[in-house]
């Protein structure tokens, strides 16, 4: 990520963590030792999911999630995934902050209020400790959920975090003080005092309560939150888009610990959106599950769902070198710790086929060094029509140390109908190992086939052709953000087919009849050459065919871009230049 005049060099791998019981307590009544806990662990869920719960010692568990941190902090690019939970009940003493590849949460499925915990903070000190500028643009790939803190929260992010359904007494720091940041995805949450974006380039803020939003940048969206909270001021001279409650979107699963039922997944019922639901939930037990393990194959995992109907993943990297495959009615894929599927040999790491009524939830998604057609391939063109969501999915190409640069045509292809998806970043690393040009290869994010696709929160970066292709009808992007390769070594090589400078951005088919978009933020940084992009945006001038509110920015180097959408829009040549478009249909813009 990048901000104005500096460049953003990091990504962040976040793990998930889960604290709950003395050593040895058993807290499940069903199955056997594998549910018993032993040193904050159970054989069921692995040395990498810790369990807390009150009758802990409270210096203890504060003495592991430090040492977790001072592991975590810098460990962008390492392999190391944590889940940290805590079951039901107080821990007004503990203090959690949350770096790379963590996922903390509570365990409780009533409310968040199950689970109070007495502070959690993710600040931005590590990439230069010597500067004043609390630098965030690089805290990638952690999550936190379900939890209940009696104070203010700092949640210094950028893209690849969540945070989801949590009770804050205080209010909500979404930066490092004023720090760059490049968020990010808040959702089903209360705030009892103030949320503050500060120095955020843009947000999705999805069905919150809060008492005030402070701060705005380039591209803040509130999609169904509480009116009361909302800021004033109209875009563009404030960076606010507000959007109305979406019908039949639902929260993302979560694992949580019943006294009577033991571990399990609850599911929030899909509803017509509310602010700050917290809806009724379904507990499905770990025994539908297949617990998959690191030291789990492909083929170890789809032999275990012939005979479990869902697949948990627990903390780690997966080396995947068979396609996973998803098939059957409402079968569900759940991420612990950012759970890490690796692609070796080339292959496709998950296809779903035949899956309708499928959740998916919680993975990252990581090419391997023998170049993938696909990372991710949701259902089969033309075939499946399928109520499927999707939510917190990341997928990388390249940055991670290899002996050769990591490769995949495209990461992510959706060809299901009626799909909805929240908080995707699709990332062709921009710094790391093995990234340059003819290195870490990826012609374009995500290619959306299907029709009735609606994503929430798309983050789509650095790709050498489009970002992201829209093939399908009626298809909705409500908040998108956006960055061009930096690394374009020529004019030359980046023409489309028919002579275009440049790939736009967002590229909608034009025989598209029917598409949607609303709050889109697409940034320019040409790092190595003057090259220029014709237009940010492009899709077809028909009449159900729109955008709404969408803003160009060249952070910095050299220039340019020439329009907004289309050949509509100013051009932005300068360091700092913006560019707007209030509203495109068919032609008329203002």
């Amino acid at each position: 990520m990048k901000k104005r005049n500096k460049i953003i060099i990091s990504i962040i791998a976040v793990g998930a963590i889960c604290l709950g019981g003395i050593a040895g307590f058993m807290f499940l009544k069903q199955n056997d030792k594998q549910n018993e806990r032993v040193g904050y662990h159970t054989n069921l869920l692995g040395d990498r999911v810790y369990i807390f719960s009150e009758e802990d010692d409270p210096e203890d568990v504060q003495r592991i999630v430090d040492e977790i941190y001072q592991k975590q902090e810098s460990n962008q690019f390492g392999d190391d995934r944590y889940a940290i939970c805590f079951m039901p009940g107080k821990y007004q003493d503990i203090k959690v902050n949350v770096g790379f590849y963590t996922q903390l949460a509570g365990l409780g499925m009533q409310s968040p209020d199950d689970t109070l915990i007495g502070g959690v903070n993710t600040q931005a000190r590590w990439l230069d400790p010597s500067s004043d500028n609390h630098n965030a643009t690089c805290n990638f790939w952690r999550s936190v959920e379900n939890l209940h803190v009696p104070d203010n929260v700092t949640f210094a992010v950028s893209q690849a975090t969540d945070m989801r359904r949590m009770h804050i007494d205080g209010s909500l720091y979404l930066h490092d003080e004023y720090g760059w940041a490049s968020g990010g995805f808040l959702s089903d949450s209360q705030i009892e005092k103030m949320v503050d974006s500060g120095s955020q380039q843009q947000w999705l803020s999805m069905n919150n309560q809060y008492k005030i939003w402070m701060g705005e940048n380039w591209n803040i969206v509130f999609l169904g939150d509480e009116e009361s909270g909302l800021p004033r001021g109209t875009w563009p001279l404030y960076s606010y888009t507000k959007v109305q409650a979406q019908e039949n979107v639902g929260e993302k699963p979560f694992l949580v610990y019943d006294e009577q039922k033991g571990y399990g997944v609850a599911v929030p019922k899909v509803l017509k959106r509310t602010p700050r639901s917290w809806s009724e939930t379904d507990f499905v037990s770990l025994d539908d599950f297949y617990v998959a393990k690191p030291t789990d194959t492909a083929a170890d995992i789809n032999k275990g769902l012939e005979n479990k109907k869902h697949l948990l993943l627990t903390p780690g990297v997966y080396q995947i070198d068979e396609t996973i495959k998803i098939s059957g009615e409402n079968r569900m894929i759940l991420g612990l710790g950012l759970a890490t599927l690796r692609s070796q040999n080339g292959v496709t790491i998950m296809e779903t086929k035949d899956a309708p009524g499928m959740i998916m939830a919680g993975v990252l998604f990581d090419a391997g060094t023998t170049e993938s057609e696909h990372l991710l391939v949701v259902g089969e063109n033309g075939k499946d029509a399928a109520a499927v969501q999707l939510y917190d999915l990341y997928f990388r190409i390249g940055g991670i140390a290899t002996d050769q640069p990591c490769k995949a045509k495209n990461a992510v292809t959706i060809d299901a109908d009626d799909v909805t998806g929240q908080n995707f970043w699709v990332w062709r690393a921009d710094h790391g190992d093995q990234v340059y040009w003819e290195g870490n290869t990826a012609a374009n994010g995500i290619t959306v086939n299907g029709d009735r696709v609606r994503l929430y929160g798309l983050m789509v970066e650095h790709f050498q052709e489009y970002q992201t292709i829209w093939n399908g009808e009626d298809g909705q992007i409500i908040m998108y953000q956006s960055e061009i390769p930096y690394d374009v070594p020529s004019q030359d090589v980046w023409k489309t087919p028919e002579g275009t400078d440049g790939y736009a951005s967002i590229y909608v088919n034009p025989d598209v009849e029917r598409f949607e978009g609303i709050g889109i933020g697409i940034y320019l940084y040409n790092r190595d050459r003057s090259v220029n992009l014709h237009s940010a945006m492009v899709m077809p001038d028909k009449k159900d065919v729109s955008v709404e509110h969408i803003i160009t920015v060249m952070l910095n180097g050299n220039p340019g871009m020439e329009h907004v959408l289309n050949d509509a829009g100013n051009p932005v040549m300068t360091t700092g230049a913006e560019a707007y478009i209030l509203n495109y249909c068919n032609g008329d813009w203002k």
